[in-house]
């Protein structure tokens, strides 16, 4: 099962519809038709980089061949790392077929859904905080795609890792959909649920913000324990977002410091009111 099943090409399209619609909406007078082409163009933004997503599984700057080597190089590293093997992980809940279909299903649909819930969320209850977590979440992702350009094959495709998906009718990867199926390094499950996870955390002040890290724990655990991703690939993903969030923190920070002295040089010293007149006998 799959949230959704764009191609790049298709993803590109609905965006570039939802812009137009968006758009077209901004400039009427009716303020629900503004409201929803707003939401629109914002949930543009998700499909162009769902999109960019799958054109990454479509381009290769080394050739898909170093694909296999990269993943035992992956995996020979995490040996130094103070973390039980994907092989180890797996064995935790092979035994228990009911755990590993929820994991299964949580791969597959949770991705998308929990994006677009977060954001429609931030839209409705906090539109002033959207604009600056959507730019981490385009930047991380656009970094994402960078590194992904460099073919890495997911645990499931080594010998002694099984593909839970696979074993069960689950998987993503044998249904037709176009997903690349070598592009696990970094992860992108793991960073846009860590950006949800630390933004609901840090933008909602309800009791039910722990949901939003809960589900970054569970993603993680469960892309490790299905076989998809090593856990280097989640380790890359939440660096980059890291860097992203710094960057755009950063950039709004000095770009509101530029406004503040652009308009302190605009207005100019405040000049001494002249005394009135005194009028003469």
């Amino acid at each position: 099962m799959q949230t959704v099943g764009l191609n790049w090409q298709h993803s590109f399209e609905v965006a570039a519809v939802l812009t137009a619609a968006g758009g077209g909406l901004a400039l009427t007078r009716t303020r629900v038709l503004r409201t929803v082409g707003a939401f629109a163009r914002e949930t543009a933004v998700v499909g162009a980089l769902y999109g960019l997503w799958q054109l990454a599984g479509d381009i290769s700057v080394t050739g898909t061949g170093g694909a296999y080597r990269r993943a035992h190089d992956i995996q020979s590293f995490e040996r130094w790392l103070p973390l039980p093997s994907e092989r180890t992980m797996q064995h935790l809940i092979l035994g228990h077929r009911q755990v590993v279909e929820v994991a299964n299903l949580y791969y597959a649909a949770m991705h998308m859904t929990t994006m677009l819930l977060f954001l429609i969320w931030l839209f409705v209850r906090h539109r002033d905080r959207i604009r600056p977590v959507r730019q981490v979440m385009a930047w991380t992702t656009l970094g994402c795609l960078l590194v992904q350009l460099v073919p890495v094959a997911p645990p499931r495709m080594l010998p002694g890792i099984v593909d839970t998906g696979l074993k069960y009718g689950q998987s993503v990867y044998s249904n037709g959909l176009p997903i690349d199926q070598l592009s696990a390094m970094p992860s992108v499950h793991v960073a846009w649920a860590v950006t949800v996870g630390y933004y609901a955390w840090r933008v909602s002040t309800s009791r039910w913000r722990y949901l939003g890290p809960a589900h970054a724990v569970v993603t993680i655990l469960v892309v490790v324990v299905t076989g998809n991703h090593w856990w280097l690939d989640g380790i890359v993903a939440i660096a980059i977002l890291a860097i992203c969030a710094w960057s755009v923190h950063g950039m709004r920070a000095g770009w509101r410091r530029v406004l503040s002295r652009v308009r302190a040089d605009s207005s100019g010293p405040t000049r001494p009111s002249e005394p009135e007149p005194v009028p003469v006998g």
